[in-house]
């Protein structure tokens, strides 16, 4: 049976049948209530809490952190954003924990930016550490893999395409919301992975919706092999898994494409954006966003982000 964590300013709680049970730990870090289990496991054994609707949830993920991201890790993302899903190689890319923000707090696009885009994701939260080397197999991976948490990679696609850049584009405060809860998962409910169903809505507007197993291009186990050829995750880290396809962004008609690549780039991304302009599906000041990850029978159930996009 899954285990829910949840983190206020003051405090972190298992979520149980009768509330919100604190935890007896000195922890002020994910990492450090990874590493207090004895705590955990007591808190989760207790009675008795207050309601989970009473508390102002903060992100269970703690920063600063290492924010890790697999890009274009869906077949419907990657078709939507023209390519093929055939010839797409693993690949990562860093956002700064300081974007990191709670389950329900505002969204602020940053004034300079015009084109502020959503995509739900799967983050999966470290409990162990892994070094550069790591051998990972089928059998060891929910040694490292401690839980999983509802993000939201919010994204300036001004910023990110004509600097085809991603780490500034991705990176600026409150545009990775977490949570609202860090499920801890043992090995036999982590191979229900593919199971996990991914939804995002603006507005009551379902924009995404897809199923692991049907989309996923690389699963963990692959991609930690591959992350661990050069980058060390320690306790409390988070990796992002990618998106599917429902974002407000998506490649132009092969017409239009072709065209683009044969005009000087300033005049490319001007035409463009002019072009997005016309797209509703950017999110708009007051716009409401809500984010989901769960299996269909709600076993796993990592809970609903619900955040109001405010312009700065």
């Amino acid at each position: 049976m899954t285990t829910t964590l949840l983190r206020t300013a003051d405090a972190w709680y298992v979520q149980t049948d009768t509330g919100a049970v604190t935890i007896d730990t000195s922890a002020t870090t994910t990492g450090e209530l990874l590493r207090d289990r004895v705590a955990i496991d007591a808190a989760a054994g207790g009675d008795g809490g207050v309601p989970v609707e009473t508390l102002a949830l903060l992100s269970p993920v703690t920063a600063p952190c290492r924010v890790v991201a697999q890009m274009t890790n869906f077949t419907s993302h990657v078709k939507d954003s023209g390519m093929d899903p055939k010839t797409v190689p693993l690949t990562f890319f860093r956002k700064a924990s300081g974007s990191i923000n709670g389950p329900s707090d505002d969204i602020v696009k940053p004034a300079h930016v015009r084109f502020m885009d959503y995509e739900v994701e799967i983050g999966l939260v470290f409990g162990r550490e892994l070094p550069v080397g790591t051998t990972l197999t089928e059998s060891n991976l929910a040694d490292y893999i401690a839980g999983l948490v509802v993000t939201n990679d919010v994204s300036a696609r001004d910023v990110q395409l004509p600097k085809t850049q991603f780490y500034e584009a991705k990176s600026y405060p409150t545009f990775t919301p977490v949570g609202p809860a860090l499920v801890l998962l043992d090995a036999d409910e982590l191979m229900r992975f593919g199971e996990l169903r991914l939804q995002l809505s603006v507005n009551g507007e379902v924009r995404q919706n897809s199923v692991v197993a049907a989309d996923m291009i690389y699963r963990p186990l692959r991609a930690l092999q591959e992350l661990t050829r050069f980058q060390r995750m320690d306790v409390g880290d988070l990796l992002l898994t990618g998106t599917p396809a429902g974002t407000a962004l998506s490649a132009p008609p092969k017409p239009i494409e072709i065209i683009g690549s044969l005009i000087p780039p300033a005049l490319k991304w001007k035409s463009f954006f002019k072009s997005q302009a016309r797209n509703p599906k950017y999110l708009h000041d007051g716009d409401i966003v809500e984010a989901t990850v769960a299996t269909d029978d709600k076993a796993i159930d990592l809970g609903t982000q619900r955040a109001v996009v405010r312009y700065a």
